[in-house]
């Protein structure tokens, strides 16, 4: 029986050591710096965020939408929220920006937003610290 010869260096490792090395470096390298860059934006999304809300109710009228929030927030920062209003057919008849300065961590309160149209929904887009 005969045995086949592989072509020389087509197979296995690279003769090159340094390149193989140099390529293991810039890999390391690249990979610590994505690391740490998903690491910053994990740290800034949940320790950035000093003020946050939920919509626990809302009524609706032809001219207005009454929305009940819960926000929380740390004591000493100061914020404000955005809520927006849309019509059955989607387009946006609301949207207003609501303040909370007060000294407390958790404040229920019941904000009214003007709309142009009967409005049919209430959504919070975001809460943001000053």
């Amino acid at each position: 029986m005969s045995t086949v010869q592989l072509p020389e260096g087509r197979y296995g490792r690279s003769t090159d050591g340094r390149a193989d090395r140099r390529l293991r470096i810039i890999g390391a390298v690249l990979g610590a710096a994505l690391l740490a860059l998903v690491g910053y934006f994990a740290y800034y999304y949940v320790g950035g965020n000093k003020i946050s809300a939920e919509i626990i109710t809302y009524d609706l009228s032809d001219t207005s939408v009454k929305v009940h929030l819960e926000v929380r927030k740390d004591a000493d920062a100061s914020g404000y929220c955005t809520i927006r209003s849309q019509a059955e057919s989607g387009a946006e008849v609301g949207r207003a920006d609501f303040r909370f300065n007060q000294d407390s961590s958790r404040i229920d309160k019941v904000v009214t937003l003007r709309t142009t149209a009967p409005g049919t929904t209430a959504e919070l887009l975001g809460c943001h610290a000053d």
